[in-house]
């Protein structure tokens, strides 16, 4: 069941739809939350003669810019709940299978060695051998939940309970483009060279990020996602 969503004020220019949020006010990766989001985003979206700029949706939240010359803040919020409020119910429910109809992404990946410089680090934090921190990488399905960090940077989970660890102490200055990494309950592609601070398990030649493209991600906000180990 998705709690009734919260719309705050962010900044002069925004407004802020908050789901699940608790006491804590902590981040909550959950599927069916961020469903909910991309649902609302949707609406929003679609909302052609509203007062905003385009919406943009995180694990259980959305971000909404306000058209500066838009009706008082009230008015916008009053317009923003209705929208939401006429969000079918079953979108704002449990997240549907993570194989849509475009069915599930492949990444293939080469693990540890130069392609994974943190895989052996990584076994030994968990108490693993490489190939079984493979093994689970490799083996489950993982949503999108959103893009953001930088273009064509997709936050992918939910990671099994077993390869689970935190973000390195000390960031590298220089991640190269196509690192499969992992940090607490998520992974990611790096779309393109840049600093970093997740554990670099493995690296795909797949172009997850391509300007000559259309669209130029490939990952896309509620797609499936599964890494498929390539045997030297």
């Amino acid at each position: 069941m998705i709690p009734r969503p919260r719309i705050l004020p962010f900044g002069d220019a925004a407004l802020l739809v908050e789901l699940g949020v608790g006491v804590d006010r902590a981040v909550k990766i959950d599927r069916a939350l961020n469903a909910a989001a991309l649902a609302i985003a949707a609406a929003i979206h679609a909302d052609a003669g509203g007062p905003w700029g385009c919406p943009v949706p995180a694990y259980d939240s959305v971000l909404v810019p306000l058209d500066l010359l838009a009706p008082s803040g009230e008015e916008a919020v009053e317009r923003l709940a209705t929208l939401i409020g006429a969000v079918p119910e079953e979108a704002l429910g449990p997240a549907l299978d993570d194989a849509d109809d475009r069915g599930v992404i492949e990444i293939p990946t080469h693990y540890g060695g130069p392609d994974g410089p943190d895989l052996d680090e990584v076994a030994g934090q968990l108490g693993l051998h490489p190939a079984q921190v493979i093994e689970a990488h490799a083996g489950s399905v993982y949503r999108v939940f959103f893009l953001g960090f930088a273009p064509g940077f997709g936050y992918l989970g939910i990671l099994p309970d077993s390869i689970v660890v935190p973000r390195r102490p000390s960031p590298r200055t220089r991640v190269p483009a196509g690192s499969v990494a992992i940090a607490g309950a998520q992974t990611a592609v790096y779309p393109s060279t840049m600093p970093g601070g997740w554990n670099l398990i493995g690296r795909t030649d797949l172009a997850t990020w391509d300007a000559r493209r259309d669209p130029p991600a490939l990952l896309r906000p509620g797609a499936a996602v599964r890494f498929v180990p390539v045997l030297a």
